[in-house]
């Protein structure tokens, strides 16, 4: 774990704390109906999120997966707008029409929230090839799990992204479990760098929990793609505490494994060191937290007075405008 400022390591610390109590108070929204339909947590993975995208610059353009909560909070988007897209309203990010896998958000490049496994890497390439006929100097960075490797948008979207040179960061969240399959039961070979370096990529294995780590490693890579010198693969390997989604009995896991890798929580571990290296007080902790709870809370209480969008509108954007009655 590389060192960083105090001011640069208390807004790591802050927005990985943002993240949490955000997913844990959705949990206990799901629970009670107000937030419906699927619901995937970050729980666990916050690192390489803040990490990652600290690294990005405002004008790079971000893809993400349907476990995206945490990487629109980061971008910018705001919590108001997060909640109220997973409550379904219309003041909700995408209108309340996608809810918790589709949030979207133009004004900070944010393009999904995507429900297909391995979807975004195909939009992340036509983004990259806008921007290169464009020649616009852009990184193009897409978040996917270790499940996306196996499908054929995965490979399709390294060998063209390779042979074009696009500007494309692919970031990898390794959490080992593609829903409810383990890594080694579902790919023959499962070194995930070995794949993407079979397509002339450069790639990097980094240790998913550590914060620092995934921001030193996301900024190496996010130089090579802007110098124009194509694509980069980057592996985070990481771990969810949660289920893969609130539909999950989490059967498949060892309960004694998920409190072996709960040792190495990202939160729990950053903000220890930053203790031990005198960045951070129990109190400045608490308050850090406090606000977050803060924050959440406000965000509920945006949701719940946001309006339901009208009847009559439900056809706006659905069929193009000379169609519409």
């Amino acid at each position: 774990m590389n060192a960083a400022d105090k001011s640069t390591s208390l807004s790591f610390l802050t927005d990985m704390l943002r993240i949490r109590r955000m997913e844990e108070k959705s949990a206990e929204l799901y629970g009670s109906g107000q937030i419906r339909g699927f619901l995937h947590l970050y729980i666990g993975e916050e690192a390489v999120a803040v990490g990652a995208l600290h690294a990005l610059d405002a004008q790079d353009n971000i893809v993400a997966t349907y476990r995206e909560h945490g990487h629109a909070l980061v971008r910018g988007v705001p919590m108001n707008a997060i909640m109220a897209e997973m409550f379904g309203k219309r003041d909700g990010c995408s209108r309340g029409r996608g809810g918790s896998m589709h949030l979207f958000d133009r004004a900070t490049r944010f393009f999904g929230g995507n429900a297909i496994v391995g979807g975004g890497l195909p939009l992340a390439v036509g983004l990259a090839l806008a921007d290169k006929m464009q020649d616009i100097r852009r990184v193009n960075a897409c978040f996917f799990g270790e499940g996306a490797v196996a499908e054929g948008a995965f490979h399709e979207s390294m060998n063209l992204a390779a042979l074009w040179r696009l500007p494309v960061l692919f970031l990898c969240e390794n959490n080992f479990y593609a829903m409810g399959t383990a890594l080694a039961r579902s790919e023959s070979q499962t070194d995930l760098c070995i794949k993407a370096a079979s397509y002339k990529i450069p790639v990097m294995k980094v240790d998913g929990m550590d914060v620092l780590a995934v921001h030193e490693a996301t900024k190496q890579a996010a130089q090579h793609v802007r110098a124009g010198e194509g694509p980069f693969f980057v592996e985070f390997q990481t771990y969810r505490f949660r289920p893969h989604s609130m539909f999950d009995p989490d059967l498949y896991r060892d309960k004694a494994e998920i409190e072996e890798w709960k040792k190495r929580g990202p939160i729990h571990s950053f903000s220890a060191r930053l203790k031990e290296e005198g960045k951070l007080t129990e109190a400045e902790f608490l308050a850090i937290d406090a606000q977050a709870e803060q924050e959440v809370q406000s965000a509920i209480a945006f949701a719940e007075a946001s309006e339901w969008e009208p009847v009559e509108a439900l056809m706006k954007d659905v069929v193009a405008p000379e169609a519409q009655p």
